[in-house]
């Protein structure tokens, strides 16, 4: 129970500019490796450029929304689904330790939302020179959004999230260390995002959320 053991032993609670926490050793070894060799195009190669979200090239809205077509999009995001699940057998489990009752309650109690009847969406990222994320607020579909960071190429610690306060002002970077992240529970002011900045090769992450529309993993 990786993820749980690091709430309940590796994590600090912070309220500025809004409620989150950081966790420190979220993830197992084979989880980690998977996360690396998880092949992900890079956007370069199909003439397209980073546009402030992850959508690239119109497939977010969809996404969204939950809906389970991704338009072009789906190409550059990789969300583990039972129909990949067989290449990602550390992170299925990362996942079955998401859908137990024992994660998800002690979760619920942290964010104060009922996470009962949610669905664990888990993606593997891979961001590249030029991207950037404009801030924002997640959709109220997104019960639990967390991000967890994997930096094996001495990437600058300053590549983490960029957290702001109502008046998009930058307050805080989540650093961009490895196996380390945070999560938060989405609200009106939970204002997010990464400024430009300069990435050598690659800043792979494991976007991790509970979410209020179906998915492959239902929790217990």
């Amino acid at each position: 129970m990786t993820f749980l053991n690091s709430i309940l032993n590796n994590s600090i609670e912070h309220h500025e500019p809004f409620k989150h926490w950081e966790l420190n050793s979220p993830l197992s070894d084979g989880a980690i490796d998977e996360i690396i060799k998880a092949d992900i195009p890079n956007v370069e190669d199909h003439n397209l450029k980073y546009d402030g979200t992850r959508a690239i090239d119109g497939g977010a809205p969809e996404f969204r929304e939950g809906i389970a077509s991704g338009g072009k999009a789906i190409k550059f995001r990789c969300f583990i689904t039972r129909e990949n699940s067989k290449d990602f057998p550390n992170l299925v489990k990362f996942i079955k330790e998401l859908q137990s009752k024992e994660t998800h309650n002690k979760i619920s109690k942290l964010i104060n939302k009922d996470l009962s009847n949610s669905y664990v969406r888990v993606e593997v990222i891979c961001d590249r020179k030029g991207f950037w994320l404009k801030p924002h607020c997640d959709i109220k579909e997104k019960l639990l959004s967390c991000l967890l960071f994997i930096n094996k190429c001495n990437e600058s610690e300053s590549l983490g999230t960029d957290f702001y306060n109502s008046n998009l002002e930058k307050v805080k970077t989540i650093p961009y260390k490895d196996n380390y992240g945070y999560f938060f529970s989405s609200g009106p002011d939970t204002w997010h995002g990464m400024e430009k900045k300069e990435i050598l090769k690659e800043r792979r992450c494991l976007q991790v959320n509970y979410v209020s529309f179906p998915t492959d993993w239902k929790v217990d």
